[in-house]
């Protein structure tokens, strides 16, 4: 094959497998909102399972309900009908995967599941099997063909289930109320780990010499020294020390444009009050999305008197990764 050909090859695959997720996405129904709810009320854990390219999958939606705060683990088919049925309590709840719903080990495991009275959801291509006619509730992926060149092997299908236990995890940490916080605990080692435990205090400077002060009423002579030594930014605080302001280098370009003498202005004159703040205790990975949404590079670190007493700025975030 040319590289034209091979290109062709993969953009069909791609292509194929962005249509399973087009189907998924029209698909979904109130048996979705109910198979949410039920994990949402799920006193005991998830048991996944599936096998195969099935179990495959079922091991990724049971890692990502338990990073997003739902304990869930796998459970293979076959080891279960040898001793590891233990694993499952009355609490739990089952989601069982297949595409075509009538592998083997299903036709023993999930008529016993159903007698011990533990909810059983299915995620099959097959409303008419018998995992589907077995289940309590039925989540249909539904697909034209697989992006296999023989439409045998499962490609398109394994996508889309992927995406919908993406879908049911996150769904369900919402309905949970799940904190940055609360995820954040959950991943702490890694960059992952570092986004989430990583706060403003371990990122902000401290100091006389890294945090830029001026009185409301300096001049703007002093605000530039101030601003000059200090990465270009100041905040403007009254005689109390309470923040009133801050003057970035976009705030002197703007004074600029409308006047060359700007040493008869005062730092009050030309501050943009009520600025974007930040405590010492929120995470570094909030800083940075404030930043970024507000387009600025810097935030004033205040304390709960309204005073700063640091300074953080988006490229020393970008430097540690938190970014």
């Amino acid at each position: 094959m040319n590289n034209k050909k091979i290109l062709e090859v993969a953009k069909q695959v791609i292509e194929i497998e962005e249509d399973a997720l087009q189907n998924l996405l029209d698909s979904l129904d109130r048996n979705f909102l109910e198979a949410v709810r039920l994990i949402e009320k799920c006193k005991g854990r998830v048991i996944v399972t599936g096998v195969g390219k099935s179990g495959i999958v079922g091991k990724k939606i049971a890692a990502t309900l338990t990073g997003f705060g739902t304990p869930a683990i796998f459970l293979h088919p076959s080891e279960s009908l040898h001793g590891d049925l233990g694993i499952i309590q009355k609490d739990d709840v089952l989601i069982a995967i297949s595409k075509s719903g009538e592998s083997d080990e299903f036709h023993i495991l999930i008529p016993l599941i159903k007698r011990w009275g533990i909810p059983v959801i299915a995620i099959t291509s097959n409303p008419d099997s018998e995992l589907a006619r077995e289940s309590d509730i039925v989540l249909l992926v539904k697909i034209k063909r697989e992006a296999c060149p023989y439409d045998v092997a499962p490609t398109a299908s394994t996508t889309a289930m992927m995406a919908l236990g993406d879908a049911l995890a996150i769904a369900v940490a919402e309905m949970k109320n799940l904190k940055l916080e609360d995820l954040a605990a959950l991943h702490p080692g890694g960059a992952i780990g570092k986004k989430f435990w990583l706060k403003v205090e371990d990122m902000m400077l401290t100091g006389k010499e890294h945090v830029p002060i001026v009185n409301e009423e300096a001049s703007m002579k002093e605000v530039i020294l101030e601003m000059t030594t200090k990465r270009g930014i100041t905040s403007v605080v009254n005689n109390k020390g309470i923040l009133r302001g801050v003057i970035t280098d976009g705030d002197l370009r703007r004074l600029l444009e409308k006047t060359s003498d700007i040493f008869k202005f005062k730092a009050k004159d030309v501050m943009t009050t009520n600025p974007k703040t930040i405590t010492k205790d929120e995470l570094a990975v909030a800083a940075a999305r404030k930043m970024e949404y507000y387009g600025i590079t810097a935030l004033i670190v205040i304390n709960e008197e309204g005073k700063p007493i640091g300074v953080i700025h988006l490229h020393d975030l970008m430097r540690a990764r938190v970014v």
